[in-house]
């Protein structure tokens, strides 16, 4: 029961779309893609440093990217993508043939990418209510779920 849980939990932390996965074509540049659409969207918009971070999340040697939105601005507003669960943030791994895709989006305050035993997981910090701590403080008391990417999903390995 405690393992239904702590899934269920995740599935409304995390917004992963296996079937959108299987359809999804690969793009050549997240930041690239992620940067078009909000020029579209926002007559102007400005994105700063930590927009878009290059690093292995998943431990396979590849360089995948990480795309906080909430460190853009649209119309003259740094808020349109951050509200009292955090930022949203668009995970996309990068395969061997090229091009990447998307595997996951969190809102969170932030995350550590971490090596344990060998394996690289991220230890995102999300409200407390996704530790089943509703009453908690966020900016005092963040909820930490640490997750490993396995293949193309998000696995929770513990929460705090």
């Amino acid at each position: 029961m405690k393992k239904l849980l702590i899934a269920l939990n995740l599935v409304a932390a995390l917004a992963v779309s296996t079937a959108a996965q299987a359809q999804q074509s690969l793009l050549p540049d997240p930041e690239v893609y992620e940067k078009d659409y909000f020029k579209k969207q926002c007559a102007e918009v400005s994105f700063s440093d930590g927009f878009a971070t290059r690093q292995d999340i998943n431990n396979d040697g590849l360089v995948d990217v990480v795309v906080n939105e909430g460190k853009m601005t649209c119309d003259g507003s740094s808020s349109t993508k951050c509200d009292e669960d955090g930022c949203v943030n668009n995970f996309y791994l990068q395969v061997a043939e090229g091009g990447y895709f998307m595997i996951a989006t969190a809102k969170t305050y932030g995350y550590d990418i971490q090596q344990r035993y060998g394996n690289k997981v991220l230890a995102m910090k999300m409200h407390p209510r996704f530790c089943d701590r509703p009453n908690a403080d966020p900016k005092t008391d963040p909820c930490v779920i640490t997750t490993r990417v396995r293949g193309t999903k998000f696995v929770t390995i513990f929460k705090k």
